[in-house]
């Protein structure tokens, strides 16, 4: 449920499985395909998380933020409702569909909310927002939802994509949020093996802010400088997992400061100092300024991740390669994952499989003819 204090599983020993695919030309492939290339999975979780994102679920509401809600019970849910009828326009409400499952004994309350912000003037000056931000104001709605209402979280916030995830393995996930049922361009799954932070709703992938979704094996032990960073620019870190800081990471770096996702990715995962060192003049000055700016950004620790919005999928994994990643390639469509066999369940005609490099990201974006990483095919 979403109640953090319930939570308190003893550690674990690490694991996790990942996966996902974007299809260049915005061709909607149904859930069913990125469902079998986490199932096969199956033995990398414990049963304690499962989660996908996709994008271009909503065209009917593609200029409304979709909120998605987990609550412990009605009252947490009326109290949010009470809440957003006060700072948004909600366009439509319903509960998220779900099907009973033999897996899924019990689950939070699902909703989603379909939204946009009053526009007016008082209610930017409420939130310390600049008139007309709209990215900016949503954030703060989250933020004051998972922060300050308790028994509730925002599991999902962006426009034209959703995450559905909870306590299961994926396949049961997937089954309990019919997700057989949509078609997107941009799909990722989870299957978590939870190590230091709790089994519970919330604590599942992805973790999501606006459009920005995030899947991550692995461990940042980094946590906490990069959750006092965040916590300057008033993101809050509420959800008890390492993993939330990277989705704030990204819409700071990118959203906010406006850095190429390349050099978002340079400042999580940066080169040693003894590598820049050795680099010519040019490079060596920026990648030493990166590191300088962004140095409490930097990711320690073993991981791999995927992370997407509506323009793209990217994958990388940290410095010095901890964790597994591999790419393949088949006609306009990029798919990632932690095991080849979950890239050849997705399509086994599949071909140009690679590894990429510790700390280099494969950044692919729709309409792209090329994917932008240097790599090497291999059968």
């Amino acid at each position: 449920m979403v109640n953090k204090q319930r939570y308190k599983d003893p550690k674990d020993i690490s694991n996790c499985g990942l996966c996902g695919f974007i299809n260049k030309d915005k061709k909607l492939v149904s859930g069913e395909t990125i469902v079998k290339g986490i199932a096969i999975q199956h033995d990398r979780g414990n049963g304690l998380g499962g989660g996908f994102a996709a994008y271009g679920i909503y065209p009917d509401f593609k200029d409304y933020y979709a909120l998605h809600l987990m609550c412990d019970d009605d009252i947490a849910m009326s109290k949010v409702q009470e809440f957003l009828e006060t700072v948004v326009i909600i366009k439509h409400s319903e509960p998220i569909p779900t099907r009973k499952t033999k897996a899924i004994l019990s689950h939070p309350k699902l909703k989603r909310f379909f939204v946009k912000p009053t526009g007016k003037m008082e209610d930017y000056e409420r939130f310390g927002v600049i008139e007309g931000e709209e990215d900016d104001y949503i954030v703060r709605v989250i933020m004051h939802i998972n922060d300050k209402i308790d028994g509730a979280y925002v599991f999902s916030s962006g426009k034209n994509m959703g995450a559905f995830k909870g306590v299961g393995f994926p396949e049961d996930i997937a089954e309990f949020f019919r997700l057989d049922e949509y078609k997107g361009y941009i799909w990722t799954a989870h299957n978590r093996f939870p190590t230091n932070t709790p089994g519970w709703w919330g604590g599942a992938h992805p973790f999501t802010l606006l459009d920005w979704s995030i899947v991550h094996n692995g461990e940042i032990s980094s946590y906490g400088i990069n959750k006092r960073y965040l916590e300057m620019f008033g993101y809050k870190c509420t959800l008890l997992t390492d993993t939330e800081v990277v989705a704030y990471l990204l819409d700071l770096l990118i959203r906010k400061h406006r850095l190429p996702i390349k050099i978002a990715c340079n400042a999580l995962a940066a080169p040693f100092w003894k590598h820049i060192d050795r680099m010519e003049p040019d490079e060596k000055e920026i990648y030493t300024a990166i590191r300088m700016v962004y140095g409490s950004a930097l990711l320690n620790g073993p991981f791999a991740i995927l992370f997407a919005n509506n323009n793209g999928l990217v994958g990388m994994n940290d410095r010095v390669k901890l964790r597994p990643l591999v790419v393949g390639t088949y006609g306009n469509t990029v798919y990632m994952g932690s095991e080849i066999s979950s890239l050849k369940e997705m399509n086994p005609k599949i071909e140009n499989i690679w590894a990429p490099k510790a700390g280099e990201p494969v950044i692919v974006e729709v309409t792209e003819n090329e994917v932008k990483s240097k790599k090497k095919s291999r059968s």
